[in-house]
Formats: C-alpha cells, structure tokens, sequence
C-alpha cells in the first residue's frame, strides 16, 4: 500500500506542471485565470510536501512496532 502513496504524491507534482504550464499559456490573454491556476500550483506543491511527510511518518511508526 506504501507504493500507492509514494506514486500518488508524485501525481501532485504532475499536477502542479500542468497548472504551472496552463498559467504560463494564458498569462497575457486571461490573467485573472492564470492566478487561480498558480494557486493551484501552490497547493499542489504543499500537498506533495505534506503528503510524503505523512507518509514517512505512517512508515516510521509501522516499523517501530
């Protein structure tokens, strides 16, 4: 089930590409939407980070017992 996770926190980053290469695409004709997707960005990133620190820590605690 490790494997699961460790594939899905990198669909986050895949993810994060696709906002940042949509933001990039429509900057100069939509750029209200260009930020919504750069949020998106953000959010994606955080949500990596955040998901492979939880999961390092679910494998640490599993290990231990």
């Amino acid at each position: 089930m490790s494997k699961f996770f460790k594939y899905f926190e990198f669909a986050y980053i895949a993810f994060a590409v696709f906002f940042a290469y949509e933001a990039i695409r429509i900057w100069n004709t939509e750029r209200n939407r260009a930020y919504i997707f750069l949020f998106f960005v953000v959010v994606a990133v955080f949500m990596f980070f955040f998901k492979r620190r939880f999961r390092r820590r679910f494998e640490d605690r599993n290990k231990k017992s």
